[in-house]
């Protein structure tokens, strides 16, 4: 397939964009990055494909697929000169409007190809019959000093270009050979398999468990909301990204509650205390996002919500709520059709580059599978395999608490009718809060589902795998300071102990790592990220912490951006953020 990268620096309402899509050949591929202030109203949008999957209006980039791939569109939201230097392409053509600021020109002649193609739009109410003195345009003696040869367009304001730079840029590397195999089948590696399938990858996915989802994916409810910060730092900015773009994938998927276990329920994040309330007030405040992302609610609107008494308000996420991790894993890998070979009840430990293609062995040295590409998506695992070992990432003990919800009540549907179980209902033992959405503070607790309540976790430093008496205490106690009440103080000393307990993986910055793993061996002095050396054809998706739902779609939608050398879905800024050499990157820099 051919694939055309177009580059539009005002997408108003997107007609430009719709003409590309309507006359991309059948064999076409379109990537079009559209920069514009803010995201257009929803109302400006008339197909029903891009209404179903429109952002909301957020600032940063917002990538949306369509027509099953074939087309993607990037929404890079906010202002011109901000943006324009975060973006990574290699552009084919350009829509410029007559306003665009001579000084950013250069910009655009970075990411052009040779041969690429650029229009000046003259403004709506330019006379096509005036003349047009193309001399005299800053913007065209711009365009010509970075390298375009550029014409007017006769009977009309309008002028195109082509960049015809003894500078361009480098070559673009070969296509892929497109054969990888994935290490992991939790949420990083399902949503791996997933995006590379979808791009016409054979993957062959290998799992020690028998099945997906058993380790750190495999917790009965996940909990999805975005970070907020009054200074919209990294992990701000990523999380509101990750959650968006998951949030528009599960729709595509067949939507949460449907195609996966799990609700669009809401998630009430509580103030700690007034304090907290306040900044939480200041946020929402200073940076104006659209109701649906976030609105602060006043302690009376939260105890209402809740159907019992809260001290403060809190943060709403109306978009936020919960799913069943394995339930959404499964469904990524029956997405893959027969692209996706399981290779499960495999351990794979040994990883050796031969011939070009890198050959994963078990521990007695049985051949596995071989391919080019390999991607560890096996959280904190990947550090017993060699090539991964001086990764700096932790295991993070987390114990969930399930209580038991008792008849008639068992899920979630039914607790709009059962607030009064927010205590102890007459004539039966404590029972756990009934609430009709994710409650979380300190702590998180869910509303029932399959007859349980999920509460906790906790973040332990240690390796031990079976539940214990005062990881439940720690869960129930926080439980009873966002549920107050006689009832829920009483489950510390009532509930049985039951739970599951899950290893987090995480990086000492808290971030993904995504992206080619770094060769520690053949490190020298380094400078610049550019600088650190890759195993070839190797790969990470790890760290995800607690928050491998948001994080899985967007970091495996980056990774293949990356193996098929088009448009990241990120600031570039980001991407480095994001990138598993930062470390040795670090650690060199401390010691030259």
């Amino acid at each position: 397939m051919t694939r055309r990268v177009v580059l539009d620096t005002e997408f108003g309402h997107g007609e430009r964009f719709m003409a590309e899509w309507r006359a991309l050949p059948q064999q076409g591929v379109l990537h079009y990055l559209a920069l514009t202030p803010q995201v257009p109203s929803i109302d400006t949008v008339a197909d029903a494909q891009l209404r179903a999957l429109w952002p909301l209006n957020v600032p940063g980039f917002h990538r949306i697929l369509l027509d099953d791939g074939r087309v993607t569109l990037d929404l890079l939201v906010g202002a011109l000169d901000a943006v324009l230097p975060q973006i990574a392409a290699r552009v084919d053509a350009f829509h410029v409007d007559a306003s665009f600021p001579a000084p950013l020109v250069p910009g655009l002649a970075k990411l052009a190809v040779l041969g690429a193609t650029l229009h000046v739009h003259a403004a709506d109410d330019a006379p096509n019959d005036a003349p047009n003195d193309v001399q005299d345009d800053a913007l065209v003696w711009a365009l010509t000093a970075a390298g375009f040869a550029c014409r007017a367009v006769e009977g009309t304001q309008d002028v195109t270009a082509v960049y015809q730079s003894r500078k361009p840029q480098p070559e673009a590397p070969p296509a892929p050979v497109r054969r990888a195999i994935v290490i992991g089948a939790g949420l990083a590696g399902s949503s791996a398999s997933h995006r590379l399938c979808a791009n016409g990858w054979q993957v062959t996915l290998i799992e020690r468990h028998a099945a997906p989802a058993q380790e750190a994916s495999g917790n009965l409810a996940g909990i999805f909301m975005p970070l907020l910060s009054k200074d919209d730092n990294i992990p701000t900015r990523l999380s509101r990204a990750a959650y968006t773009f998951a949030l528009r994938e599960w729709r595509r998927l067949g939507g949460v509650g449907q195609a996966f276990e799990g609700a669009s329920c809401g998630v009430l994040q509580l103030a700690r205390d007034a304090e907290h309330a306040t900044v939480q007030q200041d946020v929402v405040a200073a940076w104006d996002y659209p109701p649906e992302y976030v609105r602060w609610l006043e302690a009376g609107a939260a105890s209402e919500l809740l159907g019992g008494p809260t001290p403060h308000g809190g943060w709403l996420f109306e978009l936020g709520g919960w799913v069943r991790p394995a339930s959404l894993c499964e469904a990524m890998l029956e997405a893959c059709g027969d692209r996706l070979q399981r290779m499960f009840a495999a351990e794979a430990l040994d990883l050796r580059r031969v011939g070009g293609e890198w050959q994963v062995r078990a521990s007695d040295g049985t051949l596995i599978a071989q391919a080019p590409t390999v991607v560890l998506a096996n959280g904190a695992s990947a550090i017993n395999i060699a090539q991964a070992a001086e990764l700096p990432l932790s295991r993070l003990r987390g114990q969930v608490t399930h209580l038991a919800v008792p008849d008639p009540v068992h899920d979630a549907n039914d607790a709009h009718d059962a607030r009064d179980a927010y205590g102890a209902r007459d004539g039966h033992a404590p029972s756990p809060p009934l609430l009709p959405l994710v409650v979380c503070r300190e702590a998180y607790v869910t509303p029932p589902a399959n007859g349980i309540v999920c509460a906790g976790a906790t973040y332990d430093n240690d390796d031990d795998t079976e539940l214990r008496v005062s990881s439940q205490l720690e869960n129930l106690t926080r439980l009873a300071e966002i549920v107050p009440g006689e009832a829920v103080a009483a489950l510390a000393a009532s509930a049985p102990l039951a739970g599951r307990v899950g290893f987090r993986c995480a990086a000492p910055d808290r971030l993904p790592l995504a992206g080619a793993l770094p060769d520690y061996l053949s490190a020298g002095r380094l400078e610049r990220l550019r600088d650190v050396p890759r195993h070839p054809g190797l790969h990470g998706l790890l760290g995800y912490a607690s928050r491998g739902l948001i994080w899985a779609p967007l970091m495996a939608e980056l990774l293949v951006s990356q193996l098929e050398n088009v448009p990241p879905p990120l600031e570039a800024m980001l991407v480095d953020a994001l990138d598993p050499g930062r470390f040795l990157l670090k650690q060199r820099r401390r010691s030259q």
